[in-house]
């Protein structure tokens, strides 16, 4: 019986609105399974990368999809894309081959795995980005995004797929971006054939998707405003729907769609950061309710922009003359000293990626109060806010936990490490969302996120996507068909308004839902400390740490839920 139930789960998803397609000769034989835009002859063409065992050609045509692969040779090949958004989990047996599957909770089931309650806390303190290959269930790993999972004779292998190639000509590389990018929102549009959803915020990565799409097909826009959104958000999304000639329709947010109300969401395999938006989310969504697909700016962040960790990189590859020089420029600009946030980037690169890490575990392992530093550079980790509500136990436990990854194989170079963890973030993010759309009747599509968008993008040196004076710069290069007036803007609008009041109107049942929390029970946050940021941040004196209080509340509903329903709840929420 534990046999079948294995092999059950180590099957790509028949669910609706996911397509599954095989190929095969003989003992070679291919599955994908999502929104793959080989054409069968691609299909067929690639069984010769299968019988070769050249994992990363299945990763290469456009979409978003899972990919299976079994050589004549018994060697297994399972693939999701690079961002995480397709993922594949997997547990490895004593006896027997591993045992894999693209829903958490079908191998949780399957093993009776318990929740990894002081590697939730460490990822809180800390950041996800140390542990790429963990879950948050003992014994069961994730596979990275960028690599893909082989099984040979009884062993699993995680291999890189990544395929990053760096540019030698830039604006041939800016060219090519624009392309797949165009290609990876229109061609899922164009196969629609019928009206299709858009998100529109107002935001440059929302409005070029939505003209994208409305050059070859028919797209409603939806737009959430309240009282504490950017107008000048909401002007430009009216702007956009009216410059490419699209119905667009506007939800006018209440005080109940705020964000952080917790009653009546869906339960989910993993913390899901949407969670706190989706009593908002389900209003404005609800006139594309039903479409086929709904095109979304989610991940346009990480593949058109760069944090100052690209200039960490700079001084890593000994190029610290040209990273001063923007490095200058862009604090002038912004009002900030140059020579400390200068140093600051500087002494991240002396210290590299281990050393940072010993540094934070030295710190979480003092008595000392851990609090918010004031740093504005970028480094490999900084415990904050999140650190502070820890108790002496659970800071001893993830400096341990750090200690090891310090040892790990990660990139050294800090402009890759950064670009692969915001990826994998943003993977997340829209992975564990599925659970949460799929009750309001939306299939949101990541054009942003597709394998050759990603691919494209990464080619191009992250100090190159860092603007200095322009707000993300390879946009304008890639689609200069795109409107001057939406490219040249610098501003983007901030939800801490929006955010804080959230927090105040629900801030009794929040510090309710920390205290009940297992990581309360198990000792391992200090409700008290927890309950006292809160109440700072609600009150709007401090915004820094509401990312943080975000992460916490978005993991104690997870607890909560998994509590009530289990995995196989959220499970059957994500079909």
């Amino acid at each position: 019986m534990e046999q079948q139930k294995a092999a059950a789960v180590q099957e790509l998803p028949r669910t609706r609105g996911e397509p599954t397609r095989t190929v095969f000769d003989g003992p070679c034989r291919l599955t994908v399974t999502g929104d793959c835009g080989a054409s069968r002859d691609e299909l067929a063409q690639a069984l010769t990368a299968v019988a070769s065992h050249d994992w990363m050609r299945l990763t290469d045509w456009p979409g978003s999809y899972w990919v299976s692969a079994h050589a004549p040779d018994g060697t297994r090949f399972i693939g999701g894309d690079l961002a995480g958004t397709r993922p594949v989990y997997y547990t490895r047996h004593e006896h027997g081959d591993p045992t894999w599957a693209v829903h958490l909770g079908d191998l949780v089931e399957l093993t009776g795995a318990a929740a990894d309650l002081e590697l939730l806390v460490a990822r809180l303190a800390c950041g996800a980005q140390h542990w790429p290959h963990r879950t948050l269930y003992r014994g069961i790993s994730l596979v990275p995004g960028g690599y893909g999972l082989v099984i040979a004779r009884g062993e699993a292998t995680v291999v890189d797929i990544s395929g990053i190639r760096p540019a030698a000509d830039l604006p041939a590389a800016a060219a090519a971006f624009g392309h797949v990018l165009t290609e990876a929102v229109q061609r899922p549009v164009r196969n629609a054939g019928v009206e299709v959803g858009a998100d529109l915020s107002g935001g440059l990565d929302s409005a070029t998707a939505v003209l994208l799409a409305a050059a070859v097909g028919p797209v409603r826009a939806v737009t959430y405003t309240d009282g504490h959104t950017s107008g000048e958000d909401a002007s430009y999304a009216v702007r956009i729907a009216e410059h490419a000639g699209i119905p667009h329709e506007i939800a006018a947010g209440r005080d109940e769609h705020l964000p952080f109300r917790l009653d009546g969401v869906p339960d989910t395999d993993e913390p899901a950061a949407d969670v706190v938006n989706w009593h908002m989310d389900r209003l404005y969504l609800a006139p594309v309710a039903g479409s086929p697909l709904h095109l979304t700016g989610h991940g346009g962040d990480v593949v058109l922009d760069a944090s100052s960790a690209a200039w960490v990189g700079m001084i890593q590859q000994g190029e610290e003359r040209a990273a001063k020089r923007h490095v200058a420029s862009w604090a002038r600009l912004r009002g900030l000293a140059p020579r400390p946030y200068w140093m600051e980037l500087r002494q991240t690169a002396a210290l590299g990626r281990a050393g940072v890490l010993l540094r934070a575990a030295d710190a979480l392992e003092s008595a000392a109060p851990l609090t918010a530093d004031g740093s504005s550079g970028w480094t490999w980790c900084r415990p904050g806010a999140a650190a502070s509500w820890l108790t002496p136990y659970a800071r001893v436990r993830a400096a341990a936990m750090l200690r090891e990854a310090a040892g790990g194989e990660q990139p050294e170079s800090a402009d890759e490490a950064e670009q692969w963890a915001a990826l994998r973030a943003t993977g997340e993010a829209a992975r564990t969302a599925r659970a949460l759309h799929a009750p309001i009747g939306v299939r949101p599509v990541y054009p942003f996120l597709d394998n050759q968008v990603v691919r494209a993008a990464f080619a191009v040196p992250a100090s190159v996507r860092r603007g200095v004076v322009t707000y993300k710069p390879l946009l304008a290069a890639a689609l200069p068909s795109l409107p001057d007036w939406l490219t040249s803007r610098r501003s983007k609008g901030s939800f801490a308004s929006q955010r804080i009041a959230g927090l105040e109107r629900h801030r009794f049942a929040l510090a309710q839902l920390i205290e009940d929390s297992p990581l309360v029970a198990a000792g391992l946050i200090d409700p008290a400390a927890a309950r006292r940021t809160l109440l700072e941040a609600a009150r709007g004196q401090s915004a820094a740490p509401i990312a943080e209080l975000h992460q916490l509340i978005a993991a104690c509903q997870w607890l909560t839920g998994r509590a009530r329903s289990g995995p196989a709840g959220a499970r059957e929420a994500a079909c």
